[in-house]
């Protein structure tokens, strides 16, 4: 199937002695925060196979949509700049809309940058659709990503990173017996999902949802999709898929248990989670720890560091560490 190379693969394996420890559960993170571009995240494996799509069919310009601190409207925004193509983000006016975290990037990025004050992404998907008859008219070709890039096809880019953990688990003495990863818009754990079908039988993906969405059944669906495209059988197997929630006060709003291990992993391991994604997720994944598959715990680290200095996070006083 035809893909960009745009991240540096693969992304690094580690155990997380320190936090293991800490638990008592064998701890494992893949690193895809550190994928090479920008400040790195799940959504260039994603963009990888959706931007192939883009430059297949001839676009020079991409559009795409989020919250305004959105670190997918950030990565599209970097992807879109080294490939030489125009970037348009439609970002709902909700959260932090002031030049912190993830729209300091996206302007470094040259992205064009437009808030629109709704709820609805019906609203944006109908402003985009407007935007792209405007850039046909002025003879550009643009191509719409959707929320997250969770489509089937974008999907496929964590199809990939099952076969890629697969062969570095072999390697490494890592015996996954669950794949953790926030779920914000489903496809990457759509991805997932369809990979350790494939590639890691016996092995569960659990999605952490950090919004309310029936995501149990938009991952079902993606995953699907995803399987169609490959035109290969994975079929569902008892309990390899699980979906945790864990949204607390709200998207992006962060509780007093996620900021505490935020800074608990600082300064076990030295790795900074986020307060919209991995923060949730990791905090959810300890939460039902005990309840987890036996075997190795592997948490997806996808990235989102921008979001630490976008917001306040309360409890971390310079003079009271």
């Amino acid at each position: 199937m035809e893909r960009l190379s745009l991240g540096q693969y693969p992304t690094p394996l580690v155990r997380l002695d320190a936090a293991s420890a800490a638990y008592g559960r064998s701890i494992w993170m893949k690193r895809d925060d550190l994928c090479g571009v920008a400040l790195g995240g799940n959504k260039v494996r994603k963009l990888e196979y959706l931007l192939a799509r883009a430059r297949a069919e001839g676009c020079d310009t991409v559009l795409t949509t989020g919250g305004a601190q959105s670190n997918h409207a950030a990565l599209t925004a970097a992807c879109a700049a080294r490939l030489g193509m125009e970037c348009h983000l439609l970002l709902k006016a909700r959260g932090v809309t002031d030049l912190r975290g993830n729209l300091i990037l996206d302007r470094l990025f040259g992205a064009h940058v437009r808030f629109l004050d709704t709820d609805s992404y019906d609203d944006i998907y109908a402003e985009m659709d407007r935007l792209t008859a405007e850039l046909a008219a002025a003879g550009h070709k643009a191509y719409a990503v959707p929320l997250g890039g969770s489509t089937p096809l974008g999907a496929m880019g964590y199809v990939r990173a099952v076969r890629e953990l697969s062969a570095q688990c072999a390697a490494q003495g890592c015996r996954p017996g669950c794949l953790v990863s926030a779920t914000g818009s489903g496809g990457t754990t759509a991805g997932l999902l369809t990979g350790v079908r494939a590639y890691l039988p016996g092995v569960c993906a659990v999605g952490v949802a950090v919004d309310d969405q029936p995501f149990q059944a938009i991952v079902a669906q993606l995953a699907d999709g995803a399987a169609a495209l490959l035109d290969v059988p994975a079929p569902a197997r008892p309990g390899d898929f699980r979906m945790l929630r864990h949204v607390g006060p709200g998207y992006a709003v962060p509780d007093e248990g996620d900021i505490r291990r935020i800074r608990e992993l600082a300064r076990l391991e030295g790795i900074l989670l986020d307060p919209v994604y991995t923060g949730k997720a990791w905090s959810g994944m300890l939460d039902a720890l005990d309840g987890l598959p036996e075997g190795d715990v592997v948490f997806l680290h996808t990235g989102g560091a921008a979001a630490l200095f976008a917001v306040d996070l309360p409890g971390l006083d310079a003079t009271n560490p």
